[in-house]
């Protein structure tokens, strides 16, 4: 399956830099949808061509990439939503944590790097630049939910489906290494946040990491 790709960024350069880098990507599965300056454009143009993931500025002009997604989701826009900010300044983390975007990358990865993560989020996981960890729980602590001290209430189960979480697996691959059903693995994962009183799995992923839940990836 062809993943189409939407870019939304106020730089001419950096978009044409990332429809290349996509353009190159196209041999794994990657293909560029379209992209958009601003905004508004953005909102006309994903509508129309309904794209497999978006790729998405935080800081523009006008409206900027928060107020961008909060509009996609109203409209019943459902596809993955990766934001591609160019520094791990905490400004507006808080609120993309809220808006449940899909992953947070830097401008300045690597490029294959950075076509993987974008595999990864369209095939529904959460990619999270190892970056912007500690800036994405500084986020966290200061919009009040960085969640509980401890694990009182949650299951081993849930604790490995945490674990998971901050590998950003999706709910099919937390299933397939938990050998559960994929139902099974979303009501884990619902029931997870739930008593954590986290609001997404950014924000679980995130509270992993600097917890000590990420176990070591099988050989």
């Amino acid at each position: 399956m062809t993943v189409r790709v939407f870019i939304v960024d106020d730089h001419p350069l950096l978009r044409r830099g990332l429809a290349q880098l996509i353009d190159m990507a196209g041999d794994r599965g990657l293909a560029m949808a379209g992209e958009a300056s601003n905004g508004a454009e953005a909102l006309a143009r994903i509508e129309s061509l309904n794209p497999e993931l978006v790729v998405l500025d935080l800081n523009m002009p006008d409206m900027n990439g928060v107020e961008v997604l909060q509009a996609l989701r109203e409209r019943g826009f459902s596809a993955p939503v990766v934001f591609l900010t160019v520094s791990d300044e905490q400004t507006g983390f808080s609120a993309a944590l809220q808006s449940g975007a899909n992953g947070y990358l830097l401008k300045q990865s690597e490029p294959d790097r950075l076509v993987d993560d974008l595999l990864r989020a369209a095939s529904g996981e959460v990619v999270i630049s190892p970056l912007l960890t500690s800036a994405l729980a500084r986020a966290m602590r200061s919009a009040g939910c960085s969640g509980p001290e401890g694990l009182e209430g949650v299951t081993p189960r849930e604790q490995d489906i945490l674990g998971c979480l901050g590998r950003g697996l999706s709910n099919k691959r937390i299933a397939r290494e938990l050998d559960i059903t994929e139902a099974t693995a979303k009501v884990h994962v619902r029931s997870l946040l739930r008593k954590m009183k986290l609001r997404s799995r950014v924000e679980a992923a995130v509270w992993a990491a600097r917890h000590g839940m990420v176990p070591d990836e099988p050989d």
